[in-house]
């Protein structure tokens, strides 16, 4: 039995990274991986969702060469191939934490690890062989899946998660997408670029329902003139895949509605991967599908840790990355601060892109909070126009008695870019007038910032 200082159980955004920060601190770490290394983010999430999406945007710009005085003619797309290119990035991405794994000394061990009681791990390899590893400390990092509902009973063939719609053999002409929060989004973005006739339902009444309300009317607006259906406060009651497509049965406010399609995308959300790990043999203590942990990451158990999607924080993978790296720096014995996660950046990568941190409007409103609110469209921004992007807008949302900045919205080309300058101003209890006399270059998207800060106290020059 090897025994270790650290070991973590999932080499995720939040595994992988947790274990490299415990071996710069100095401590004997390794971590355990059913699957591939960087877990579902590298491999089937973040980075190559975000590999086909640049495919799509390329063919937009392709198809509309002649807006910027070009000409592309026959343009078409290959969609085995931009498949094919996105797996290549993700591959690419996860012999790179290989690489970091070996630099940091970080020993890596293969198979399917169960949490044992006394601060051990079992971990059964796919050959059937069966070890014992023991530990100081263990970190639970195990992530997330796609949540199935009754009504969508998923087959990976007709109706699918999001591993299924990144890899299909072909593009098909008919999809349904079922959930509107940022992989539903995403993939409903992906698929009409590249030609699908696609329907989003939301049962919600507004698509990226987290999102600031003018952020989700806006998003609306924009997919709708590209093409999406829309169907918002609806609801997917059954489906049907006895024949060669499916039958998707839509309630709406004006009733049933039946809408043919050849696949149905499921993106109602996640499901942790909580399931025989050992938490019930251990006493870890879970609630409605989360592990129950402090601060600094800790469960009920001593010498027992989780982090990431399997606890109650927001299922991103910055944030998990955030709580490794703050549990094993609290576990070295070094003075750590818990994580505000009122100061959490969301982004969705469609197009127009969606960026946002900290209150909406009507969130800042309902605390009780004077507002002085601004926006500034993209259709006022040089930049923007120049780069035939004015699609979007940002939104700034501050307390008039302090100045503290509660708020920041961005729909638009680029925003996942430009809203960390919130996050950090925030971070530093920076005012508005502070932000509005920072001086922004110009021409750049970043300048909406400034000027919706100008509008917000009513010294905007350019609207």
């Amino acid at each position: 039995m090897a025994n270790f200082d650290v070991i973590v159980l999932g080499s995720g955004p939040g595994g992988y990274v947790t274990a490299i920060r415990a071996s710069q601190l100095g401590l004997k770490t390794a971590i355990i991986e059913k699957e591939s290394l960087g877990g579902v983010c590298l491999n089937w999430g973040c980075i190559p969702t975000k590999a086909l999406l640049k495919s799509a945007q390329v063919f937009e710009y392709l198809q509309h060469a002649g807006d910027y005085g070009l000409k592309a003619e026959g343009v078409d797309k290959d969609f085995g191939a931009v498949v094919k290119r996105s797996r290549s990035v993700a591959d690419g991405m996860s012999k790179g934490v290989q690489f970091l794994m070996k630099k940091n000394k970080i020993e890596v061990i293969n198979g399917f690890g169960t949490l044992k009681t006394g601060k051990k791990v079992s971990v059964k390899s796919d050959d059937g062989e069966t070890k014992e590893y023991s530990a100081q400390h263990i970190i639970i990092a195990t992530g997330a899946r796609s949540r199935e509902l009754p009504s969508l009973p998923q087959d990976g063939k007709k109706i699918i998660g999001y591993r299924d719609a990144m890899t299909l053999k072909s593009q098909p002409k008919k999809l349904v997408v079922v959930g509107s929060g940022a992989i539903g989004i995403e993939f409903a973005y992906f698929y009409n670029a590249m030609g699908t006739e696609v329907t989003v339902v939301e049962y919600l009444p507004n698509i990226v329902p987290v999102e600031d309300i003018d952020v989700s009317k806006q998003l609306e607006r924009s997919f709708k003139k590209a093409g999406v259906k829309i169907m918002t406060s609806s609801e997917v009651t059954k489906v049907d895949t006895s024949d060669s497509g499916v039958k998707v049965f839509v309630k709406t406010s004006k009733g049933e509605e039946t809408i043919d399609a050849d696949i149905v995308l499921s993106a109602v959300g996640i499901k942790s991967n909580i399931e025989n790990i050992g938490l019930e043999d251990v006493g870890i203590a879970t609630d409605r599908d989360k592990i129950m942990v402090n601060d600094y990451y800790e469960t009920n158990i001593p010498g027992y840790y989780a982090i990431g999607d399997v606890t109650p924080g927001q299922a991103l993978a910055h944030v998990a990355s955030a709580e490794g790296i703050l549990c094993v720096e609290k576990i070295a014995g070094m003075h750590v601060e818990p994580i505000d996660y009122g100061n959490v950046p969301g982004c969705t990568y469609c197009m127009p892109e969606i960026a946002s941190v900290g209150l909406t409007e009507q969130q800042a409103k309902e605390k009780g909070y004077e507002l002085k609110v601004g926006k500034f469209p993209f259709s006022a921004s040089g930049k923007a126009k120049a780069s035939g992007a004015s699609d979007g807008f940002v939104k700034v949302i501050f307390d008039a008695k302090y100045g503290e900045w509660l708020g920041c919205h961005m729909i638009g080309v680029g925003v996942t870019d430009m809203i960390a300058e919130a996050v950090v101003a925030r971070k530093l209890e920076t005012t508005g007038h502070e932000v509005l006399k920072a001086i922004h270059p110009h021409p750049t998207m970043s300048e909406a910032v400034m000027e919706a800060v100008a509008d917000a106290y009513d010294e905007v020059i350019h609207l």
